[in-house]
């Protein structure tokens, strides 16, 4: 089995590769590359989109690796193999992203990427910073998602982000969590999931989740 981690210039993809090489190796399973090859990815059992900053800076990056969106749509959406987007990777699985304009997406997950607009009073008694930076408490929608085998009820994973997706069709929300407001934490449908935190920063949940990925059979 082939895992291959997107490199579009996006991404914090040495901490993702590390992560992804550890849940391998901890399956019986080491073949995790990192490419921005199209035809590498074409060949690939697993793909996982990483990302990190803004949503148009990513979509251009991804634009701009030869083949690799056209790919994306024919391995992923007509051949249905199993796709983790993690935060801005999952992001651009929407309709459309609006930081700093609107920038089309890939349309895999219907709704809009829109600021986060916390509000209330923090725990330590102030106001609801953004980004959203470090560990929160997961809710999971309905049943929960394969990815999420092992999950406790209070599992606490690692978020840093300005931006959320609002999702049109609630089945597709697997899990949020409540920063002044309710934030999209993970998303699925079909062959699909993302992630708006981390798993690569998540310790051993994240590494569970990981795992959960690459033995998942959609």
């Amino acid at each position: 089995m082939t895992v291959a981690i997107i490199d579009y210039g996006s991404g914090n993809l040495r901490s993702a590769a590390k992560a992804f090489a550890r849940a391998a190796s901890d399956a019986g399973k080491d073949n995790v590359i990192v490419t921005s090859d199209a035809a590498e990815v074409a060949r690939a059992d697993r793909i996982v989109l990483p990302g990190v900053g803004a949503f148009a800076d990513c979509r251009r990056g991804l634009d701009a690796v030869p083949g690799m969106v056209e790919t994306l749509q024919r391995v992923v959406i007509e051949q249905k193999r199993p796709f983790l987007g993690i935060c801005v990777g999952m992001q651009l699985m929407a309709d459309a992203g609006f930081e700093h304009g609107e920038t089309t997406g890939l349309g895999w997950i219907s709704g809009n990427v829109v600021e986060l607009k916390p509000e209330g009073v923090a725990p330590d008694g102030g106001g609801f910073r953004v980004p959203h930076m470090g560990w929160n408490e997961l809710s999971f929608s309905g049943a929960a998602h394969p990815i999420f085998k092992g999950f406790a009820t209070d599992s606490h994973v690692y978020f840093v982000h300005s931006y959320h997706l609002e999702c049109a069709n609630a089945a597709h929300r697997l899990a949020t969590v409540t920063y002044g407001q309710t934030i999209t934490a993970a998303v699925g449908r079909e062959n699909m999931v993302g992630t708006q935190f981390h798993p690569e920063k998540s310790q051993g949940l994240g590494l569970q989740l990981i795992s959960n990925f690459l033995s998942w059979s959609p």
